[in-house]
């Protein structure tokens, strides 16, 4: 079994560095089981149709009322603690007059949970605490994987060193282009609903909210960690690697950095006008999300595989196909 991977825990990893990490699962176990008690509690909502007989949709409706409430009791914690992180991190942006990837996180919190909040206290219209559930679930999952992949460094030997001097130039370029895919997105988020709103009022804050969703780049914030992540691992595990090797490892690092990244924005283009459309659900957008994010990991992953594959195994696959 090797002692590396792409999301190991490194040896050297500081005391605050794993307490951060223990955290971070913590939330996000948490996040996850409030998520399938809330989606659970909404499925009486689901099942709801105007074709249903008077006395069945009396009584259906009662018992919706009743898990709405339910819902909000076990969303509540999940919005104020695993959320924790998005508040703080889109506080201090907006202190330093900055836009930053928690900001589109924080307003489709708000927007899909305050109105829930409302429609609960009134007993009637639509409720999307499944939704804030799923999507802090899934944001909290791309997090914890990318914080993996950050803290994956290992060694401090010349090779790993020429890794981390690429992936401090490449990451400039990753977060330039993810700060402008936000603030697009949000403009985009904002338009759409006024428009729905105009046309639809009923369907605005859905729409918005999807769209909200969406613009998270958490796929595209884990797009060089990962690949990094995966070249130090790949170093890890070599018995000896020269520089011409090192210098073809960050070539290919940085190939898979693009695809990653560039993979992302091409997602989010494609699902983007459905959601403007209405034809996306605030849950399946949040379920993009999770795909996004985990195509990325898993890219990564499938690059380390290759690059720790022996050669000779890499020719007897060949051999064996031809």
């Amino acid at each position: 079994m090797r002692a590396f991977s792409i999301f190991s825990i490194p040896v050297q990893l500081a005391d605050h560095d794993r307490q951060k990490r223990r955290h971070m699962l913590a939330r996000m176990g948490l996040a996850w089981l409030g998520m399938m008690q809330v989606m659970m509690f909404a499925f009486p909502g689901y099942l709801r149709s105007a074709s249903m007989g008077a006395e069945n949709l009396r009584t259906l409706d009662e018992a919706i009322v009743l898990m709405n409430w339910i819902s909000l009791v076990i969303t509540v914690p999940v919005v104020l603690y695993c959320a924790w992180p998005v508040w703080g991190g889109a506080l201090r942006r907006l202190l330093q007059g900055r836009v930053g990837m928690d900001l589109p996180v924080a307003l489709g919190i708000v927007a899909a949970f305050i109105p829930s909040v409302w429609t609960t206290w009134m007993a009637r219209g639509e409720v999307y605490f499944d939704s804030v559930a799923m999507f802090v679930a899934f944001l909290l999952t791309a997090r914890y994987l990318e914080l993996c992949a950050r803290q994956s460094v290992a060694g401090g030997a010349p090779a790993h060193q020429f890794i981390e001097q690429f992936r401090e130039a490449v990451s400039r370029r990753a977060d330039h282009i993810a700060f402008w895919f936000v603030v697009v997105q949000l403009a985009l988020a904002f338009l759409s609903g006024a428009a729905w709103y105009l046309y639809a009022p009923d369907r605005a804050i859905g729409v918005m909210v999807a769209l909200l969703v969406m613009s998270c780049p958490c796929a595209m914030a884990m797009a060089v960690p990962t690949a990094v992540a995966a070249a130090h691992a790949s170093l890890s595990v070599r018995s000896s690697s020269t520089e011409v090797d090192v210098l073809r490892l960050t070539q290919a690092t940085g190939r898979l950095a693009r695809q990653n990244l560039y993979g992302s924005v091409a997602w989010h283009l494609l699902m983007t006008p459905l959601a403007a459309a209405g034809l996306v659900a605030p849950w399946v957008a949040a379920l993009t999300m999770l795909l996004s994010s985990l195509a990325v990991a898993g890219n990564s992953w499938r690059f380390y595989r290759r690059q720790t594959v022996p050669r000779t195994g890499r020719l007897q696959a060949a051999a064996v196909q031809a």
